[in-house]
């Protein structure tokens, strides 16, 4: 099964002092939906936000808010990200010790349901947690910080992924790393959904953003 191709601009890129405003630009210039790198200073070396600023921001856009919880534990905060305003939850496989309960705990929410890898966990970890899946993010950088250099090995790990899937409606998500020139090889591995947060929030205007994803968008057709 092929997905249409999306953009989610990680607001970690954009202006804090004005965070609304920024999700309601980047919604404006085409971003197809809106994602949330939740960090806690415990599995990641930085503090982002947490469910208070996501409800916070949710009534600028009507976007798919994608909210990638980069925490430890996670299970007890699933309920107050989901009462924020989140569509899509992502948990870390490595960041909870009963994943099968996560993911039921997230769709039991009324929610979507992934799982993030990060670049040295192997794929083969979720072989018995497919069907309880609606997206799976692999990292193509060490997760905690915005701006780092795409880990090529992760290609072939997103077509490892993609095979595993087989017909499955799972969306296969990059996150890090993501520009016009590494695009290209992640979605011709069968990734279909895109996190960009400096590539996509540089220029600081509607135009900038707007060309940015469109500049994506082209390498990848």
């Amino acid at each position: 099964m092929t997905n249409p191709l999306v953009i989610a601009p990680s607001v970690l890129a954009a202006d804090f002092s004005k965070l609304g405003q920024e999700v309601k630009d980047v919604s404006k210039a085409g971003a197809d939906w809106i994602h949330l790198d939740v960090m806690d200073g415990h599995f990641v070396p930085n503090i982002s936000f947490g469910p208070a600023v996501i409800s916070s921001i949710r009534p600028h856009s009507d976007k798919i808010f994608d909210t990638h919880l980069m925490i430890e534990p996670c299970d007890p905060y699933l309920e107050a990200f989901a009462k924020a305003g989140s569509d899509y939850i992502t948990v870390h496989a490595e960041a909870t010790k009963h994943l099968h309960r996560s993911l039921q705990a997230i769709r039991g929410l009324g929610k979507k349901a992934g799982v993030s890898l990060n670049p040295s966990t192997p794929e083969s970890t979720l072989e018995y947690v497919l069907d309880s899946l609606d997206m799976i993010l692999i990292m193509t950088v060490n997760p905690g910080f915005g701006g780092q250099k795409f880990i090529e090995g992760m290609v072939e790990k997103t077509r490892r992924v993609k095979q595993m899937i087989g017909d499955r409606p799972i969306r296969i998500q990059i996150d890090g790393g993501i520009t016009p020139e590494t695009a290209p090889l992640v979605t011709n591995a069968g990734a279909d959904t895109l996190v960009a947060g400096s590539a996509v929030f540089k220029g600081g205007s509607v135009d900038s953003y707007r060309a940015n994803m469109d500049a994506i968008r082209k390498a990848c057709a």
